[in-house]
């Protein structure tokens, strides 16, 4: 059955969401403030401030399902208040929760903190080291308190096009890695977060939580080592594990089991594919 749905924030992860909620028949609006100039066809913009609640009057009536996935401007704590906690807020306050049947919020394994190279699922108590974990986690729990059926989506760390921060870093050669102590790197590809999104739009009965993330985390040492050499460039030399990110695997098993699968399901050939164009 086609859907009504609102991606609120709609940067590149959005925008692929979009591609392929508009190729299963759904009508798909896109708010943000300035629409982009490579928009999908078909696609409804909404020229909105999700900070502002003033400019959020006059949203289209009859939306069933929201994907909350905004990109922050900037990285500090007002910010990530401002939009994911605040703006959540007053999104859900200005849409017609009559027809309103699912909100996902797409957050971040920052919620989860250090856990010392240990295996990490849904079921794991959170205790996030940062600004960014500690404003995800609240939105989290204020939406898991409102009426409406609600998913959220922890994604691990994003690459793909337009992705590529740690190739360019190391190519620079700034890159340091811990080598005796393995610290794990979590990693999903934006096509494979993207397909997860319509995926658990979809579902008929999604679970509370997902972890998203592909079937093979690696240690950060590997995972550097291998892509310095694809790229012909010096492995990193060592130094202490990424701050604020804790060493941890991320389980996607729950996921997996709701009938989605990752076109990547190792960072190494995906990140190869692309350096491979």
């Amino acid at each position: 059955m086609a859907e009504r749905v609102l991606l609120a924030g709609c940067g590149d992860l959005g925008l692929r969401v979009a591609e392929r909620l508009l190729a299963a028949g759904d009508e798909v609006w896109a708010l943000r403030r300035r629409p982009p100039p490579d928009a999908p066809r078909g696609l409804h913009w909404l020229g909105a401030d999700l900070t502002a609640p003033h400019t959020l009057s006059g949203l289209p009536a009859g939306i069933t399902r929201v994907a909350y996935l905004p990109a922050p401007q900037a990285r500090d704590q007002a910010t990530y208040r401002a939009l994911f906690v605040d703006g959540l807020r007053h999104l859900l306050e200005a849409l017609d929760a009559s027809a309103l049947r699912q909100v996902l919020l797409v957050s971040s394994s920052a919620v989860y903190g250090e856990h010392d190279g240990d295996w990490v699922d849904e079921a794991t108590s959170p205790a996030p080291l940062g600004f960014n974990g500690a404003l995800l986690l609240e939105a989290e729990r204020w939406l898991a308190a409102q009426a409406v059926p609600s998913t959220v989506l922890r994604l691990a760390g994003l690459y793909g096009p337009g992705r590529l921060q740690l190739i360019e870093r190391l190519r620079a050669g700034t890159v340091r890695v811990p080598r005796e102590v393995p610290h794990w790197a979590n990693r999903i590809h934006v096509d494979d977060a993207a397909a997860a999104i319509v995926h658990l739009l979809r579902l008929p009965e999604p679970a509370p939580l997902y972890l998203g993330v592909d079937d093979t985390p690696l240690p950060l040492d590997e995972l550097c080592d291998f892509l310095a050499q694809w790229i012909d460039a010096p492995p990193p030399r060592e130094g202490p594990p990424p701050p604020g990110v804790g060493s941890k695997r991320l389980g996607n098993a729950r996921l997996r089991a709701s009938g989605w699968a990752p076109q990547w399901p190792d960072a190494r050939d995906g990140y190869a594919a692309l350096l491979d164009t």
